[in-house]
């Protein structure tokens, strides 16, 4: 089972028994069965019809759609929830439960802090230069994961959470070329070529999560870490979490082997936007790695399922 990307606009999906079609002015017509599917990826303007969304969903396939000039805007049509709605009373209940909340959301920092440590020791090896900087931001990082096993307060873990992601960032600022002129995380517009990279990446990486709970019928609207919020997947935002350390990895890998270069990439105003041949270079890289990202998540996903139904203990980093 893989994912197919569609970047290529007036492109056409249509589907012919048990199988996709897509049709291409630029390529000839290509036949993919159901079987080889679990995610369809669309950027731009794609032409299918509702019977095309109707099939792919029943076969289980999910389709994730990214518009907008920038990017900015996405879609997701998705397959029948697990059947056991136990599970989303479940979900309910627990934010109910103050104690429970806390050690859910004190696990998952605790993995996103391990992967964290993972992510500098990677720069550490192929980086010594940067030895000032990582050997001071572990010594930050150990901190946080002292303080961590001592708060008591959501409020205060998601702090820690963001002091680790300004720790991290501040590292994988000097790792990239100054020519790239990342200086932090930044959206809505990505500035710089690092975050547009960043962006495309998170967004992949929500989008299977979206997929990954929905299928174990959970709702991934419904967060810990993350608050519910109005239009936003809270739920997926947190199995996510210790995962961006993946997507930055891999971006880092791609800026330092110039596998994606300034050349990539084009602006809109205060946008920085990676063009259509830069996508796919990150496309395929990005489904090297989404295998194991995706493993993860499942499991995560399934350690939740008996966190809600029986409070099992839950896996430590």
């Amino acid at each position: 089972m893989s994912t197919l990307y569609i970047d290529r606009r007036y492109s056409e999906l249509q589907c012919s028994g048990k199988a996709l079609m897509v049709r291409s002015e630029h390529t000839g017509p290509m036949r993919i069965p159901f079987a080889l599917l679990e995610r369809v990826v669309i950027h731009g303007q794609v032409a299918l019809n509702s019977s095309t969304l109707a099939a792919l969903a029943d076969a289980g396939i999910a389709i994730t759609i990214i518009c907008g000039r920038r990017g900015n805007r996405l879609a997701h049509v998705l397959g029948n929830p697990g059947k056991d709605v136990t599970r989303r009373l479940q979900q309910y209940q627990l934010r109910q439960q103050p104690d429970a909340c806390r050690q859910l959301v004190r696990t998952l920092l605790a993995h996103k802090l391990a992967a964290t440590r993972r992510q500098l020791a990677t720069i550490a090896r192929y980086r010594p230069d940067l030895r000032r900087h990582w050997h001071s931001a572990g010594q930050r990082l150990q901190q946080l994961r002292i303080q961590l096993a001592g708060e008591y307060s959501l409020e205060g873990m998601r702090g820690i959470e963001g002091a680790a992601a300004a720790c991290w960032y501040g590292v994988l600022r000097h790792a990239l070329p100054a020519s790239l002129g990342f200086q932090g995380r930044q959206r809505r517009p990505p500035p710089d070529p690092v975050n547009a990279a960043l962006s495309l990446g998170y967004t992949l990486l929500f989008s299977d999560a979206v997929r990954i709970l929905h299928a174990h019928g959970l709702d991934p609207w419904l967060g810990y870490l993350h608050e519910p919020a109005h239009g936003r997947e809270s739920l997926a935002a947190d199995l996510m979490e210790p995962m961006r350390l993946q997507v930055d990895r891999l971006v880092w890998r791609l800026f330092a082997r110039q596998k994606l270069t300034a050349e990539h990439f084009s602006r809109d105003g205060a946008a920085c936007l990676l063009k259509r041949e830069g996508r796919g270079l990150f496309y395929a890289s990005y489904e090297k790695r989404a295998r194991a990202m995706r493993v993860w998540m499942r499991a995560a996903s399934g350690y939740l399922l008996r966190y809600l139904q029986n409070r099992e203990e839950l896996p430590q980093p």
